[in-house]
């Protein structure tokens, strides 16, 4: 079964930092893209943050920084200098399809920005 779960989700005061951790099960994580994306209210989901399996490419905005850990089938979001735009349900995405397999996507975190 395949399984993605988010955690770190909270809420923080605008210039604070924030890491929000994505534990994979159920799938072989480390051939797959690992990607984060937002959706705050009202808007549509957008990507954040985006590694490459192998952990050698990377884009991300500046403020953020994504990693993984293949060995733990993990992967993470460093939010600093955070912002009251920033507040969203971040979902941790992994997509397989360069290699014909599958997308999954966990349930979500909720970040909240305000003082």
């Amino acid at each position: 079964q395949v399984q993605l779960v988010e955690s770190g989700g909270g809420l923080v005061q605008p210039g604070g930092s924030l890491r929000l951790s994505c534990a994979s099960s159920g799938f072989t994580f480390s051939v797959y893209a690992m990607r984060w994306y937002r959706q705050a209210p009202g808007k549509e989901r957008e990507l954040v943050a985006s590694i490459s399996a192998s952990g050698s490419s990377t884009n991300y905005a500046g403020r953020f920084t994504i990693s993984r850990d293949n060995a733990k089938n993990m992967v993470y979001l460093q939010m600093n200098r955070v912002k009251p735009e920033d507040t969203a349900v971040y979902y941790c995405n992994a997509d397989g399809r360069l290699r014909g397999l599958g997308v999954y996507w966990g349930q979500g975190t909720q970040v909240t920005v305000s003082s």
